[in-house]
This record gives C-alpha cells, sequence and structure tokens, in this order.
C-alpha cells in the first residue's frame, strides 16, 4: 500500500473517532480550492445521530426537530432519516398457534404474515426525514410510547447534522421542560451529577445504532470512592435498541450525588442521563467534555436560585481546582469557593448559592499547571421555593467551527456565548421556521474573559420553530449553550443545552500526485 492511501484512511479513522461513524470522499483540488498536494478540509459525507426515550411519563408531549446547515462544497444529493430504534415485540404464543393450524396456499400472505410485515413496516417508516439543508423538520409525540431514535445522514445532509428532542411533562417526578441534543456513539461516558438517592430517579440510557449487540460496563463513584454495584458489569444492549437503566438499581447505596463511568467492551453506544427529581423537576445530563486540567461550563443562567457542582477526578490525586467565574465584565473569583479540593477517585459537591446574581455567568475551573484530569457538572435551580424546576450544564467542548441549537422559539430562548481566554467574534444564523419565515444573520463581538446572553436573531414571518448557528470567525476559543424557557402554573419550566461543534468539516490529505514513485 501506498503512503498516501495510508494517510487517506488514518484521516477517516479519526474522524470516525470522535463522530462515532463518518465517511469522506478524496478531495477534488479545484472543488476545495486547495492546491496540489495540500490537505483540503471538506465537508463531511456521512454521520449518525441517537437520540434516548424522552419519557416514561405517559403525560409526556415531546418534539423532535433535525436540521442540516447550509454548507458550501456539500455533495448536491443525500439523505438524512431517524428512525425508532425501538426492538420488535416477541410474536404472540397464541399467534403462533394460530398460524400452525392455517393451510397456505402458494402466492397467499397468511394473516400473521400480514401483521409481521405491517410492524416491519411501522418499525422501519421514518420519524424524521429532511427535505433541504437549511430548513428544520419537527415530528411530534405524546405520551410514555415516544421511542429512542437511530439515524444516519449522508451527502449534502451529513455535515453539521444536529438533532434534538424537547419534552415537557406536566405533573409528577419530573415534571417541567426537558431537553437533550442527539449525539453520536462513542465508548466512554462520564456523568458527574447523577443521583441514587431516594428522591431522585436517575436513568443511563444507552442506545446501539449497530446491527451487533454492545457490551456495556457502568461504574459508580460517590463521596467515598467507588460503590459496590450488583450488575453494572456486562450489560448487553440489543442491535439497534434501547436500554434505560435505573441506577438506583446498580447498588445499594444510596448518595446525593454519583459520578457516572460508561465503559463500552465491544460495539458502541449512545449515551445520557435522565435525571428525575420529586419536588424540582428534572432534565437530561449529557457527557461531561473528557477528563481535563481546565474546564468550561457556559451558560448558567443569569436567574439561577442555586447552583451546585459536581466534581470527580479520576485515579488517585488529589487536586484543589481555581474556579473563577465568566461574567459579562469579565472574568472573577467567586467570595468563598475560590479553591475547591477534590479527592482521587471520590465525587465532590459545592453549593455556590445565588452564583451569577442577575447576570449572565460560566464556570472556569483550572487545576494547576492542568496537570490532574477533572469531569464537572452543575446543577441549577430556577424559581421559588416550592416552585422550582431544575436543569444540568455540563462541562462543555468548544465551538471549533461552527454548533447549532434546535427547537427554538422567538420567545424563551437565551443564547450564552463565552470566550474566557481571548476575544472572539462569531456569526450567529437563524434558520427558516419548521412552517415559515426568512433566515437572519447577526455578528456579535465577545470581549475576553466575558459571557454575553446575546439578543439572537429571529427568522422574519416565524411560523414553528427554527434553529441558532453559531459560527466562528476569529479569535477564541468560544463555548456556547442555550437555555429554552416557560412558564407553566408559577414554574418556571427551562432546559440547558450546551452547543458541542458539529464537527462537520474534515481535513484530508491531497491524492492527486503520481502514486507511482512510491510503490517498490
Amino acid at each position: 500500500m501506498n503512503r498516501t492511501t495510508l494517510s487517506l484512511i488514518a484521516g477517516a479513522t479519526a474522524l470516525a473517532a470522535v463522530t462515532g461513524f463518518a465517511a469522506v470522499s478524496a478531495p477534488d483540488p479545484e472543488a476545495a480550492g486547495q492546491r496540489t498536494g495540500a490537505a483540503a478540509t471538506l465537508p463531511v459525507e456521512r454521520t449518525g445521530l441517537l437520540c434516548p426515550r424522552p419519557s416514561t411519563s405517559d403525560l409526556a408531549e415531546t418534539t423532535y426537530t433535525s436540521f442540516t446547515p447550509v454548507t458550501e462544497g456539500a455533495d448536491g444529493k443525500g439523505t438524512a432519516v431517524l428512525r425508532s430504534a425501538a426492538q420488535q415485540s416477541a410474536p404472540d404464543e397464541n399467534e403462533d398457534e394460530d398460524a400452525e393450524g392455517e393451510d397456505e396456499k402458494d402466492g397467499e400472505t397468511t394473516e400473521k404474515g400480514d401483521k409481521d410485515a405491517a410492524k416491519d413496516d411501522k418499525a422501519d417508516r421514518p420519524v424524521l426525514q429532511l427535505k433541504e439543508p437549511g430548513k428544520p423538520v419537527s415530528a411530534e409525540a405524546d405520551g410514555a410510547d415516544a421511542p429512542a431514535l437511530v439515524g444516519t445522514a449522508d451527502g449534502r445532509f451529513a455535515s453539521g447534522w444536529t438533532a434534538q428532542q424537547t419534552t415537557e411533562v406536566a405533573a409528577g417526578t419530573g415534571r417541567g421542560l426537558q431537553g437533550v441534543a442527539c449525539s453520536a456513539a462513542d465508548t466512554q461516558f462520564w456523568f458527574p451529577g447523577a443521583s441514587t438517592d431516594d428522591s431522585r430517579t436517575d436513568y443511563i440510557h444507552l442506545t446501539n445504532p449497530d446491527d451487533s449487540a454492545a457490551v456495556v460496563d457502568i461504574e459508580l463513584y460517590g463521596k467515598d470512592g467507588e460503590l459496590e454495584t450488583t450488575v453494572g458489569e456486562g450489560i448487553t444492549v440489543k442491535p439497534r435498541s434501547a436500554e434505560p437503566v435505573l441506577l438506583s438499581t446498580l447498588t445499594a447505596e444510596k448518595q446525593t450525588e454519583v459520578t457516572v463511568h460508561v465503559v463500552v467492551r465491544s460495539g458502541r453506544v449512545g449515551a445520557a442521563v435522565q435525571a428525575l427529581d420529586d419536588e424540582t423537576g428534572g432534565d437530561w445530563l449529557p457527557a461531561s467534555a473528557d477528563p481535563s486540567g481546565r474546564l468550561v461550563l457556559p451558560g448558567i443562567p443569569k436567574d439561577a436560585k442555586a447552583v451546585r457542582l459536581v466534581a470527580f477526578t479520576p485515579g488517585d490525586a488529589d487536586v484543589d481546582l481555581k474556579v473563577r467565574l465568566a461574567a459579562p465584565s469579565g472574568l472573577i473569583t467567586p467570595a468563598g469557593n475560590e479553591t475547591l479540593h477534590l479527592k482521587g477517585g471520590m465525587t465532590a459537591a459545592f453549593d455556590l448559592g445565588e452564583l451569577t446574581r442577575g447576570e449572565a455567568g460560566s464556570l472556569v475551573l483550572t487545576a494547576p499547571d492542568g496537570s490532574v484530569p477533572v469531569v464537572a457538572a452543575v446543577r441549577v435551580l430556577r424559581g421559588e421555593e416550592g416552585k422550582q424546576e431544575s436543569a444540568f450544564i455540563p462541562a462543555a467542548r468548544p465551538i471549533e467551527t461552527r454548533a447549532t441549537a434546535l427547537d427554538n422559539t422567538a420567545k424563551g430562548t437565551t443564547l450564552s456565548v463565552t470566550a474566557p481566554e481571548g476575544g472572539a467574534e462569531i456569526k450567529v444564523t437563524a434558520s427558516a421556521g419548521t412552517e415559515g419565515g426568512t433566515p437572519q444573520t447577526k455578528t456579535y463581538s465577545i470581549k475576553p474573559g466575558t459571557t454575553q446572553d446575546i439578543e439572537a436573531p429571529v427568522p422574519a414571518g416565524l411560523k414553528g420553530g427554527y434553529a441558532l448557528t453559531v459560527e466562528t470567525r476569529s479569535g477564541g476559543p468560544v463555548y456556547a449553550s442555550r437555555t429554552l424557557a416557560s412558564t407553566e402554573g408559577g414554574v418556571p419550566y427551562f432546559t440547558v443545552q450546551p452547543l458541542p461543534d458539529d464537527r462537520g468539516m474534515v481535513a484530508v490529505p491531497d491524492a492527486s500526485e503520481d502514486l507511482s514513485v512510491l510503490q517498490r
């Protein structure tokens, strides 16, 4: 094999490692605007997303949304389809007996065959399918039957493909607004901020997109170290299915704060924690950014009544975390919480109170010299006591090029952007609405060390929900989150989603040179 071919394979393999699965084609130097022999930056041509099962409540109302931004240089053809990940139910035993008693004739279809065909057709029917880049589509589902979704996008829909599910639960455990961005499959996840306490009902949702089973280990770490688990090892997730696991069934220990570590032995899965509280509602807890000596938790609501930080450092080393708040005026150190001590292998929690005090804010956590890796998340409460709602913000990854938040509304959407290290310029585009509207674009300057709740553009003549796409133009790094909020019965429903980079572009070495001189 020649050296250029090896380089192309290495580039595609690295991309697959970060996006779950992805593919690119060999670059066309003229189309990419690159000279022969140089690396070309090209749109990803195939990718996948997984959405967990939204709710077990009969009162749940869920909206699924799918969107791909317009990307220069993308293929002219393609599809983006999300389908149910639910396994077909096993055939009824009586149905089998009835079928055995029937006489089948050539060219005829049995009653059982008709039922199976209808079931197959329903399972394979798309829940969401994009028609064109730049315009989101949505679908609604009610009750506990709303499914987990598995999907792929290729061609012109692959670069920047994003999906979101937003669920409103009117009453009961977890009442409120719950939102989560659908994510790519991976092999390892960290979730600081989960719980096995009696007041909480926390599930780890595992979704397998592949045609073979995945085997998963779930490790739990509490305030004194790793918890003894009974059935946390070797959990099998069937092909193309979703498996919710109630965390309190994995251990007899009841702890208010737990860090969940998901490790995939074989295959790959999507994973997210659904954290439901008896009194303060609930939301999704997405995975924290990979363990690092520097973490950013963007977009804590300015009217947060309570902020509780949960952090964990793998291994045996202790660490003193430096805590700073990126506020509209710059980086400040919260009084009384200048540093927080973490013991190696033990989950620690810290009450930061009304941290933001009426202003936009993001937490910046730093280990000395970045030498000890940490994962972290905050639990945020809004509203007055007795009518409070909760949400989670994990440590986020920066927006390197572009990111998108879905299911936005003209009122109740807050886009929070922070540039903790250096100033940045960003472009924000509001897409057309799901039912109509004209895209709008604005540019913003984010000062160094600050967080800003920006007045995001809204499509002209908006009908339905819309997408907000954030692109970095200069400076950075940039982190962002989006908050959706409404008020129901005096309770401030809300949900917060950090915006990860959509990883829609990849640098691929050029392969147009004469390879004969490289062959031996």
